[in-house]
């Protein structure tokens, strides 16, 4: 965090003729600044506190910070750490919200000032998209780093595995009792390592498939939704919040019915039997671009796909790695259904993020868009 002092007097001053005092400068910053007194008054709030509280900077300077932040929030220990142990201090993965804004996962930076004492200046990073970005590709590197391993274990083990389950066979066809009870297991056993790696062999697949095209992507959430209703996710209450004006997606279809089954799949499963209730919503966004695999240029991530349910949430524990291979929350799971999630929709140039906890869970998919001729020659110049 850049430190700005601003002098008492100029706290919430108008700038004179130009000049660039204080308020000037944090003004002019893109994030959110407050200065909070020794009582927890708000001294002074920049514009872009003003955007993001949705109050005037006259009305916060009447107000203290507990009127703008819950009274449980974080932002309050460590506003009383600051001005206790007169550091600066820093804390990721805050929750701010409140009906008036919404919800933000910010970070928020806390620096006592030097000339006005028990006074904490405040600047709050909203979580930025290259974070989650960043997050995306790791997840997709992780899913792709057993690729190796399931084709080694498709040539060298599936093959053995084929002759075990013959002998078995004709060994059950010869024995009584128990040991046809043992023989029958031991196939039972060897069809399901191979069907394990069956679903292994899916991260192989070459990552630039050519048959993508234009795609609706409210077709594909149909399909899938019909699926669920019908069958795994019959006692779930299911919330459609659809835009309709949004273009069609760029990919395969087959795989964005695979990704979004296994995404309901898994919210189907987390909820509770009764009372069990999963929202899908789509939106636009503008500003987020990312380098698509095989691509020649960025590729724009505007199309929006939220699927979240009302179970118990994901473990602090497991939701870092959620994505990586082998991880599972669910009894008996392989861990292999979100890694390949990951991996189909970084296969379209996509990013998947996760926000989770307890009665609350939301996967966020950002996809492309299919562009026309006219508008690639124009982002091409």
């Amino acid at each position: 965090m850049t430190d700005i002092m601003v002098s008492p007097p100029d706290i919430g001053a108008t700038p004179k003729n130009g000049d660039p005092d204080g308020a000037a400068v944090l003004n002019a910053l893109p994030d959110p600044v407050l200065v909070i007194g020794p009582d927890n008054s708000i001294l002074y709030a920049n514009n872009a506190a003003e955007q993001l509280f949705r109050y005037s900077r006259s009305y916060m300077r009447e107000r203290v910070l507990s009127d703008l932040i819950p009274h449980d929030s974080p932002v309050l220990l460590l506003v009383d750490r600051v001005r206790r142990e007169e550091s600066t201090m820093s804390q990721h993965g805050v929750r701010l919200e409140t009906p008036r804004i919404g919800e933000h996962l910010v970070r928020v930076d806390g620096a006592p000032m030097a000339d006005r004492s028990g006074s904490v200046v405040l600047t709050i990073k909203e979580q930025s998209v290259a974070g989650k970005i960043d997050r995306s590709l790791t997840h997709r590197d992780s899913a792709r780093s057993i690729s190796a391993m399931a084709a080694l274990l498709a040539h060298e083990i599936k093959n053995p595995l084929s002759g075990v389950r013959g002998a078995a066979q004709l060994l059950e066809q010869s024995v009584s009792g128990d040991d046809a009870q043992l023989t029958r297991l031991i196939v039972e056993e060897t069809d399901r390592v191979v069907s394990l790696i069956d679903r292994m062999e899916a991260f192989t697949g070459d990552t630039e498939f050519d048959d993508r095209g234009p795609v609706n992507i409210h077709e594909v959430l149909e399909r899938v939704l019909t699926l669920a209703k019908t069958g795994f996710a019959s006692h779930v209450r299911f919330i459609e919040a659809y835009d309709p004006s949004l273009p069609p997606v760029h990919g395969n279809k087959d795989r964005l019915i695979q990704i979004f089954l296994n995404l309901v799949k898994n919210a189907a499963e987390a909820v509770l039997e009764e009372g069990g209730e999963i929202t899908v919503a789509t939106a636009y966004q503008h500003g987020v671009r990312l380098q698509a695999p095989g691509g020649d240029m960025p590729m724009q991530l505007p199309l929006v796909v939220t699927i979240q349910d009302n179970g118990p949430g994901i473990p602090d524990d497991l939701r870092r790695h959620i994505f990586d291979p082998f991880v599972t929350t669910k009894q008996g799971g392989t861990g292999l259904g979100l890694p390949l999630v990951a991996k189909l929709i970084g296969d379209h140039g996509g990013v998947i993020d996760l926000d989770s906890r307890p009665g609350r869970t939301v996967f966020r998919i950002m996809l492309p868009i299919t562009r026309d001729e006219g508008e690639e020659e124009k982002n091409n110049e």
